[in-house]
């Protein structure tokens, strides 16, 4: 692949041109074009689909090209799962993925981005020239096609799905893990992906039923954690929760009320949290199943000091990621 700033002249059809060496224009140039651009709109005949189809001319893709059918299909869990593969959108979420490309090539499979963010975004677009990744423009309206939001951004990724096996996390002696069960909310579940990452887990198991974490949602939750630690998948729970305790994990189950035996402070001045821990978050609605929490190691609550009914599952989890972070990084006092 050439270097971009040779292709301005005569880039190939539908392939992004470095937005660095075109003419810059001036206001009153710009002011010019934009009324050129306001009677083209308002000509007679003029319509979306035209310009769609000056566009497929040009070799742009457009929400037509069967390229553009096939990658919306990755909105779906069924054809992610067959074709191995998911999207990824917006500047945070492509510049991670583009990072994770040269750390392990093959992460990235094509770049889509419009006329306007590639003018937006020029850094992202040469670092993904250079990482030898495939740069396709593509019209507003197929940009819209690739994405679950109600405002594009005009920058997506199609990217390998790539999930850690079980036994390689465990056997890494991992010193903290985030363990989703039966979690179904995929911001939720993409939260706590980034939280995890921010207190320096060494992976996210999603365990049982739990939404997919290739979810667009979910990817975007994460705003790129996604690319930074290791996520795994557990069918069984109960089966992961032995395996846990056999690699000498203390393993934690999160809930409120009468269940909890210890809450988060106690646990932390008695030292439950210096050691090696999973912990265990369930779903927003019902928490963790009784027969889980009876398994773990602790069940644990987060105090509440005052007069709120609960707090929702991504704040707690970010509270006792943090508490076992801090906990196995600081030298406890002598008494």
């Amino acid at each position: 692949m050439s270097d971009p700033t040779s292709q301005a002249a005569s880039s190939p059809r539908g392939r992004v041109p470095d937005p660095t060496t075109q003419a810059v224009s001036t206001p009153r140039s710009r002011r010019a074009e934009q009324a050129a651009a306001d009677r083209q709109r308002t000509a007679p005949g003029n319509s979306a689909a035209t310009t769609e189809a000056n566009a497929a001319d040009e070799g742009v893709l457009t929400d037509k090209s069967s390229r553009i059918a096939s990658a919306h299909r990755l909105l779906r869990k069924p054809r992610r799962v067959e074709a191995g593969e998911f999207l990824a959108e917006g500047v945070q979420a492509v510049s991670e993925a583009i990072a994770a490309e040269l750390r392990e090539p093959g992460t990235v499979k094509e770049l889509y981005v419009t006329k306007d963010a590639a003018a937006k975004n020029v850094e992202l677009v040469r670092a993904a020239f250079a990482a030898r990744i495939e740069v396709t423009q593509v019209t507003d309206r197929a940009a819209a096609a690739l994405s679950d939001t109600v405002s594009p951004q005009g920058l997506v990724a199609r990217c390998a799905m790539r999930l850690a096996e079980l036994d390689d996390v465990i056997a890494a002696s991992p010193k903290l893990l985030a363990v989703l069960v039966e979690t179904n909310d995929p911001g939720n579940a993409g939260t706590i992906i980034r939280l995890a990452d921010a207190a320096g887990a060494d992976a996210v198991v999603f365990a049982g039923e739990s939404v997919d974490p290739f979810n667009p949602k979910a990817v975007r939750a994460s705003t790129g954690s996604l690319f930074h630690l290791p996520v795994a998948r557990a069918a069984d729970v109960g089966m992961l929760l032995m395996e846990l305790a056999e690699a000498g994990l203390s393993v934690l189950a999160t809930t409120g009320g009468d269940q909890a035996k210890v809450d988060l402070d106690k646990a932390t001045d008695d030292g439950i949290l210096d050691l090696p821990t999973a912990w265990l978050f369930g779903s927003e609605a019902h928490g963790l199943p009784a027969e889980v929490i009876a398994a773990a190691d602790e069940s644990i609550n987060v105090p509440i000091y005052g007069a709120a009914e609960s707090l929702n599952l991504a704040t707690a989890a970010a509270i006792c990621l943090y508490a076992s972070a801090r906990a196995q990084r600081h030298d406890r006092p002598e008494s």
